[in-house]
C-alpha cells in the first residue's frame, strides 16, 4: 500500500511540474519539465536522502564515537524488528530530529545536538522509536522525495518570473503570476498532506517500540517549545524539508495553522496520553531500558565548561562563537562520554 501511494504521489507531483513547466514555457517547457521530473524521480529514489543528510549538515557517528545515543537506537531497531540505521548527529542548537532513507534496510536517523542536550533518555528514545516508526511504514521514502519536488517547483516558480514573459508563455503574465503563487502554495498543500495523519502513527507507532508514551509526549513539549526560541538556519534555507522533522523546525516563524505541516502539539500529546491509558489498560509494554543508562533529569547548561549535561555527557557548546572543529570519527568530543 505504501509503494501504491508513494506512486500516486510522484504521479502527481510530475503532473504539478509539468503544468508549471507549460504555463511557463508552453508545449516546450511542458516536454522539458517532464524530461526533469523522470529525472528527478529516479535521482531521488536513490540519493534524497544523502541530499537531505548534506543539506543540514549532518555527521554520521558509530558505536564508538556516540556509544550511548548509538545504543538507545540500536536498542530501538531490535525493539521494532528493523535492521540497524546509520546514525547521523547535526551540530545545531535547535532541538529536532528526523529520519530518511528509501526503505528499511537503506535508513538514517538523525538527531540535533541541540536535542541530545535538552532530552534525557527516555525522552530521546521517544524521539527516536518515532522516527524509526516512519522507517518502519516506509514513510522516509515518500517524505524524502517530496522535498525534493517540492524544492523543485518552488525554484521552477522562481523560473517564471523571470523566463515566464517569452513568447511560448500561452497564458502571459497571469499565468506567470499563477506560476509564483501557486506553484510553491501547491506544493506546500502536498507536504501537509503527507505529513499530518503520519505524525500521529509515527507517534503511536513510537510509544509501542519504547514503551514509554509519555516520555515522547514530554519530548514533544520540550521540542516545541525549544523550536520557537531557536532558529535553525539550515532549516530555513531548505523549507521544502521541514515536513520530515519530528516537529516543524520552521515554527519559529508565525504561520496560519491551516497550512502547517504537522498537526498541533497539543493534539499530538492529548493523543498520547490516551495512548499512555490504553496501555495501561492492558498492561503496557515493557519499557526499553538499554544496559548502561542512567536518565539525566538536568537539562540545564553549566556554569562553566563548555557543555551541558546529559545520558550523552558533554555535547560542543553550540552557542559558543569560538571556531571549532566539524564533527568527525576523532573529533567526537563528548557523545556518549
Amino acid at each position: 500500500m505504501n509503494y501504491i501511494r508513494t506512486a500516486m504521489l510522484l504521479a502527481g507531483m510530475t503532473a504539478l511540474f509539468m503544468g508549471v513547466g507549460f504555463v511557463i514555457g508552453g508545449t516546450g517547457g511542458m516536454t522539458i519539465a517532464f524530461i526533469i521530473a523522470l529525472a528527478m524521480n529516479a535521482f531521488g529514489y536513490w540519493n534524497a536522502d544523502k541530499m537531505v543528510l548534506r543539506m543540514h549538515n549532518a555527521q554520521e557517528v558509530d558505536a564508538r564515537t556516540a556509544p550511548k545515543f548509538y545504543r538507545i537506537v540500536e536498542q530501538l531497531a531490535r525493539n521494532a524488528n528493523l535492521p540497524m540505521p546509520k546514525v547521523y548527529i547535526i551540530n545545531n542548537q535547535q532541538p529536532n530530529a528526523f529520519a530518511t532513507g528509501r526503505n528499511p534496510q537503506n535508513a538514517a536517523v538523525a538527531a540535533t545536538t541541540g536535542l541530545l542536550r535538552m532530552l534525557n533518555a527516555d525522552e530521546v528514545a521517544g524521539v527516536m522509536a518515532h522516527e524509526l516508526t516512519h522507517v518502519k511504514k516506509r514513510d522516509t521514502l515518500t517524505m524524502t522525495i517530496t522535498a525534493t519536488f517540492a524544492g523543485a517547483i518552488s525554484m521552477l516558480g522562481n523560473f517564471a518570473f523571470f523566463f515566464g514573459s517569452n513568447r511560448n508563455n500561452p497564458f502571459g503574465f497571469v499565468g506567470v503570476l499563477v506560476a509564483i503563487i501557486v506553484a510553491p502554495l501547491a506544493a506546500m498543500m502536498v507536504q501537509m498532506a503527507i505529513s499530518r495523519t503520519r505524525e500521529y502513527a509515527a507517534d503511536r507507532g513510537g510509544a509501542e517500540i519504547s514503551g514509554k508514551p509519555m516520555a515522547l509526549a514530554s519530548a514533544l513539549s520540550k521540542i516545541s517549545n525549544g523550536v520557537v526560541h531557536v532558529r535553525n538556519p539550515e532549516a530555513e534555507a531548505t523549507p521544502a524539508t521541514a515536513h520530515m522533522f519530528i516537529i516543524n523546525p520552521l515554527s519559529g516563524e508565525k504561520m496560519d495553522d491551516l497550512f502547517a505541516t504537522h498537526p498541533s502539539t497539543e493534539n499530538r500529546i492529548a493523543a498520547l496520553r490516551e495512548i499512555d491509558r490504553e496501555m495501561g489498560r492492558h498492561g503496557g509494554v515493557k519499557p526499553m531500558a538499554p544496559a548502561g543508562f542512567t536518565a539525566s533529569r538536568d537539562s540545564r547548561p553549566r556554569k562553566s565548561g563548555g557543555g551541558m549535561p546529559g545520558p550523552w555527557g558533554r555535547l560542543p557548546d553550540d552557542t559558543d562563537d569560538r571556531p571549532r572543529k566539524p564533527l568527525g570519527l576523532r573529533d567526537e568530543t563528548s557523545y556518549g562520554q
